[in-house]
Order: C-alpha cells, then structure tokens, then sequence
C-alpha cells in the first residue's frame, strides 16, 4: 500500500488516497480507499495497462462514488408569504 495527494477534477484537494495492488494473473485490482471518509472502491484491470492508467482509473472512480455519496443541495423553491 502506499499514500498518494489526489485532486478532484474540479482543482480541490482530495487529501492522501491510499491505493492497494493486487496481481491476480494477467489481471491486477487496485484498491483506492479516502481515509477521512473510509470509502473504498476497487478496480480490476490488465497487467499491461501500467501503473499510471490503473491510478488514474481507480481516482475516477472513487471521485465519482464521493460525488454520489454527496448529499443534494437543498431547492431553494418556495412561497414567501
């Protein structure tokens, strides 16, 4: 395992990620996991696609889950009497 900085697509600052790689034949899972929140994702690629593109794929997708977890912004609609 080991620590990495990581930004979210729109410039803020994700903190330290932590990412795990696990080789399983022709095939690694890269697990990502955000300490402050403890959520996880995991990934499963080919060997040969290279660190990099495993990392940057294993982000996405833990930006797309933290995004998700995200509470919707409340409507400002309404009737003021």
């Amino acid at each position: 395992m080991e620590e990495r900085n990581g930004r979210k697509p729109d410039g803020r600052d994700l903190g330290n990620v932590i990412f795990e790689f696990s080789a399983m034949g022709n095939s690694v899972k890269v697990c990502a996991v955000d300490p402050v929140t403890g959520l996880e994702v995991a990934i499963v690629g080919p060997a040969g696609a290279g660190e990099a593109a495993l990392r940057r794929t294993a982000m996405a997708k833990l930006n797309y889950m933290l995004e998700k977890r995200r509470p919707a912004p409340l409507s400002r609609g309404g009737l003021y009497v």
